[in-house]
């Protein structure tokens, strides 16, 4: 499905108005996303000084807004002048991505479920461990908890369904695999991804400003350690070790 000409507008609630720019999930829709979103925030000082905040998802972006200095059709307007500006220029070029490298200790009671995704992939768990920990993965969007980022695409050989029941806790710092996408879970949580191991480094610390310094659009790459290093890192924040330019 190509990029809609101009965002499919719907206000909601008198303060909320979403953006639909596809109706699919895939990096380029994605970073069409992360275009829209890097040029309202840089414009909230001037013709969008209404906008109070701005979510972006996997195809779709929610603006929370100020109705007492604009509405909805106004902003509407205004967004379409955004998007005709940007909509062919690369996301890249209105922000610039931040790296992160995020140490994993892959399998046993860290990874529970990476004798699993071995076996329905028909690999080995080394196997396993070196596909996922080998290409970078942007940044889709954060949630559904605080500090979960959804990063993609994973390769299609470890692509594998979440689980048929979900677990009642996670631990914070976990990996997991669902579909193509993989992630980490920012605090302990209910959850139905496939775990298949744990970062030492606390993602989200709402003690911090921003509580969690990967953005939509950052690029983020996983390393294998082993428990030594684990114990070493543990607790240390993403954000103070992690990233890189």
């Amino acid at each position: 499905m190509p990029i809609y000409d101009r965002p499919r507008a719907l206000c909601s609630g008198g303060y909320a108005l979403y953006l639909e720019l596809c109706n699919e999930i895939s990096l380029d829709c994605n970073r069409r996303v992360h275009a829209l979103y890097y040029a309202i925030l840089s414009r909230r000082s001037a013709e969008l000084e209404c906008v109070e905040e701005a979510v972006p998802a996997y195809s779709s972006l929610t603006l929370f807004y100020d109705p007492r200095r604009c509405s909805c059709e106004e902003l509407v307007r205004r967004i379409e002048s955004v998007w005709s500006e940007i909509r062919e220029v690369e996301s890249e070029k209105l922000f610039k991505p931040q790296r992160f490298r995020i140490p994993v200790l892959y399998g046993g009671e860290y990874g529970p479920d990476l004798q699993s995704v071995a076996e329905l992939t028909g690999l080995s768990p080394e196997e396993v461990v070196e596909i996922h920990s080998s290409r970078p993965y942007v940044c889709y969007m954060l949630g559904f908890t605080p500090g979960f980022v959804y990063l993609g695409d994973v390769d299609e050989r470890i692509a594998v369904p979440r689980l048929p029941t979900p677990r009642t806790r996670i631990p914070a710092g976990s990996v997991g695999i669902a579909g193509k996408q993989t992630g980490v879970y920012g605090v302990e949580s209910p959850g139905g991804w496939r775990l298949i191991g744990r970062t030492p480094l606390k993602m989200f610390d709402p003690s911090r400003e921003p509580p969690i310094p990967i953005r939509p659009g950052d690029v983020v790459e996983f390393y294998p350690i082993d428990e030594d290093e684990f114990r070493k890192l543990k607790g240390v924040f993403v954000g103070d070790v992690a990233r890189h330019g």
